[in-house]
């Protein structure tokens, strides 16, 4: 890519925005480039400065969806919380992020399925998601908390691919309307039931 001004990133960042609204509203068979420009403010032939095609502006949209997916937050006393409380973080903090942009997410689904590059990044995420949870049940097995029978691979695979399937049914697929946090919480007893993780303990 040719090397870009101060403003020039801007405008390529205002038209990465406002493929991503475009999109999230027409889909990607029904989105225009014409309405990509409009919508960023700017000429139609400005667009093509740069990117080539619709394909390659979604690609981008989508690469900058599964780094925001997939971006570190900050937690306080992660060290001294319970194998419950962590399992529960962890699915709360997924949920968010699926449910705050499940519109775009959607469509990326969509083209996923036969974009190779679109599929590319959507299998980055999820090997994201799976790398962290096979370290986390690894150190729930050590502190003695998790069944030690488990293949912590297998175990994140499997268990990754039911909360992403079940993230897409509901928050995308409207299968069913359930309360957020009853989702969390059904979604924390499977993965701890799954591990074998000892029964919680009552809150005070």
């Amino acid at each position: 890519m040719r090397p870009l001004s101060a403003k020039g990133i801007r405008t390529r960042a205002r038209l990465i925005d406002a493929a991503k609204t475009v999109f999230e509203r027409d889909g990607f068979l029904e989105a225009r480039i014409a309405d990509i420009a409009q919508t960023a403010k700017i000429a139609l032939g400005t667009f093509y400065h740069y990117f080539d095609s619709k394909e390659e502006i979604f690609r981008e949209v989508a690469r900058a969806q599964e780094e925001l997916l997939t971006a570190p937050t900050e937690h306080s006393a992660a060290g001294s919380d319970s194998v419950w409380e962590r399992i529960r973080r962890s699915n709360r903090r997924y949920l968010e992020r699926y449910r705050d942009e499940a519109a775009i997410i959607g469509v990326i689904e969509q083209v996923s399925r036969y974009d190779p590059p679109v599929n590319e990044a959507r299998m980055a995420t999820m090997k994201h998601y799976v790398t962290r949870a096979e370290r986390a049940i690894i150190r729930m097995q050590k502190e003695g908390a998790a069944d030690h029978r488990l293949d912590p691979s297998f175990a994140a695979d499997a268990l990754g691919a039911m909360t992403a399937r079940f993230a897409e049914l509901w928050l995308v697929q409207n299968f069913r309307d359930y309360d957020f946090d009853e989702a969390v919480e059904q979604l924390t007893i499977l993965w701890a039931n799954a591990l074998g993780v000892r029964p919680e303990p009552p809150r005070s």
